[in-house]
């Protein structure tokens, strides 16, 4: 399977982060795709078409999905910036979020 895919998780409550939108943007910054993470938090496939090798990011407006829950947070938004290697491989870029901090890594 090859593509791309994302996941977001509220540290605090440990909950998916339903209604999180999302750029998947270039290098030079032109966005590619967009959409909002579901019931489960994820966008099973970021973009309907394979990526090239290459440097990309996935922008996350985390300031509006805080504001629409009433909480104070001192990110506006997360920009993700990883490297596709291997177009032929699925890669999976999963978000944990709280108000005042954010982590990521490379899933499966």
């Amino acid at each position: 399977m090859t593509g791309l895919s994302t996941h977001v998780l509220d540290a605090v409550t440990g909950s998916p982060a339903t209604g999180v939108a999302v750029s998947l943007q270039d290098a030079s910054g032109t966005e590619l795709a967009a959409g909002v993470t579901d019931d489960d938090g994820r966008i099973g496939q970021v973009i309907g078409e394979p990526l090239v090798a290459g440097t990309y990011h996935l922008v996350f407006d985390t300031g509006s999905w805080f504001a629409d829950h009433a909480v104070a947070a001192f990110y506006p938004e997360v920009d993700i910036c990883f490297e596709i290697p291997d177009p032929e491989r699925h890669y999976h870029v999963p978000l944990l979020l709280s108000p005042f901090s954010y982590s990521t890594y490379r899933g499966s």
